[in-house]
Parts: C-alpha cells; structure tokens; sequence
C-alpha cells in the first residue's frame, strides 16, 4: 500500500518525530547533543520553521515545529543529513543513524497545541529517568522556566496563553506541566483515526482534507508582521527586539 504523501499546511504545527535505526542510540554524549542544537538553530534561520518544543533522548526525539512557508521536508533531511555525518565522522563509521523517514504529524494547535508541549517536555518522567521535568537537561522545559538560554526556541505562543506577564505565565506553565505527570503513553499524538497524518477531530481532517488541495492557509509571516505592528503601534525593531516590556511582549505573543 502507497504511503500518503505528507501534508505541508504553511503555519500548521507538527509533531516530529526521529528515532535511531534498529533503535540504536543517537546521541552519546552532551557534545553531540549541543550540536544538534547547532543545528537546529541554522534550520530555523535558513528554512523558516519554529520550534516550540524538543526532547531529546538517547535513542529518539521529539519536536513541536511549526511549519513556514517551505515544507518540513526539506529542513528536516537536511538535519538528520547534517547530524549523522557528524556522528558519524566523530565515532569513525558509516552507514545510518535514524528509521527511515521521519514521522511528522500535523497537529490541531488549537486543541491539542499545549497538550502535545507537554507531552514531549514529560517524556523523561515517563521513561522514569527523572521525577520532574526540570531535572532532565536535554528539553526545552527548563528554557520555559527561565533557567536555560535557547535564542531559537520559540516560547511565545505557549506562554502567552497562560499570562501577558512572563514571571506569571511561567509559574502557571510548570503547574499546567505538572498536573500532566500521571499521564502515560498517549497515541493520539501519533496519528488519529480519520487520517493517520493527522492529529485532530474529524472537523479538523475535513478543514486540512479539502478537495483540490484547499488546505487552510496561514497568511505569509510579513503580512502577519505587518498588521500586529499596525496594531500596537510599534515599527519592526521595536517588536522583535530583545526584552520583557509588556507592549512589545504581548505584540510578539500575538504574532506567534
């Protein structure tokens, strides 16, 4: 049976997924997991995806993309691409590193948006390597917190819908993160019933399943740009400049 081709929904949020071949571990060391960030970091800049969240095991990850104008594809070989010839190269071998294609599932952000963050930041405590989520380095949880410094991360989205204020909508986070530890192993982020490519309800499938390829479209990034300094007031620099004051921060949380 063919395989669906994937859906690339400009704006859509994913859950990606890259497992090691014959599920054989992909990172050794913390110096291979900072070059992964490396490259992640030159994923963002030169082709247009957002991450919102990440964890990275020793044999797999996870990851919350939120897709740009040119489809995941493309990033993501080119990442494992990059990665594995670097492993490779500092472990003298050849040959594989990851399962065959990379699992990218289009996801309901909406609904399953915050859910599905937190279900990748408590993959640690459910692999029972640590108790809270904030003890485990490799994710971007600690990033939420303040603790860590990830200048690609993208934290925005997530946090402002818990408070405009940042040191409010991180201690509501974590609590919303917490609330979710009893939680196990959850198969509705690998797909649905209704289009395995999908995680969402059926309104959801039928809206992204439009015939003639009608897939909801989110307007381009600088059309977006353009009307939230529109609205606040602000000039481009002053929106994307680094820095906790409130206009700006609630201008970039609606943007995201």
């Amino acid at each position: 049976m063919a395989r669906k081709p994937r859906l690339h929904v400009p704006g859509g949020l994913y859950h990606v997924i890259l497992r090691g071949n014959a599920r054989q571990n992909i990172f050794f060391s913390s110096e291979d997991r900072s070059r992964f960030y490396e490259l992640i970091e030159d994923g963002v800049a030169r082709f247009g995806y957002r991450v919102h969240a990440f964890c990275l095991m020793t044999n797999h990850l996870h990851l919350a993309l939120q897709a740009g104008e040119q489809p995941l594809s493309g990033g993501l070989q080119n990442l494992a691409f990059r990665y594995t010839r670097y492993l490779n190269a500092r472990l003298k071998r050849v040959g594989h590193l990851f399962e065959g294609r990379f699992k990218a599932y289009l996801v309901d952000q909406d609904r399953y948006g915050l859910a599905l963050v937190r279900y990748i930041h408590l993959n640690p405590v459910r692999a029972r390597i640590v108790q809270q989520p904030a003890a485990y380095p490799y994710s971007s949880h600690r990033a939420y917190l303040g603790r860590d410094d990830l200048s690609w991360l993208t934290t925005d989205w997530v946090l402002g819908q818990f408070a405009s204020r940042i040191g409010v909508a991180r201690t509501r986070f974590a609590r919303f993160i917490h609330e979710g530890k009893a939680e196990g192993h959850n198969e509705a982020f690998y797909g649905g019933q209704a289009d395995s490519r999908i995680v969402g309800e059926e309104d959801f499938v039928k809206i992204i399943l439009k015939p003639e390829g009608k897939q909801r479209r989110a307007p381009p990034v600088k059309e977006l740009l353009s009307h939230v300094c529109r609205r606040y007031r602000l000039n481009e620099k002053e929106l994307l400049a680094a820095g906790r004051a409130r206009l700006p921060a609630e201008a970039r949380t609606l943007l995201a």
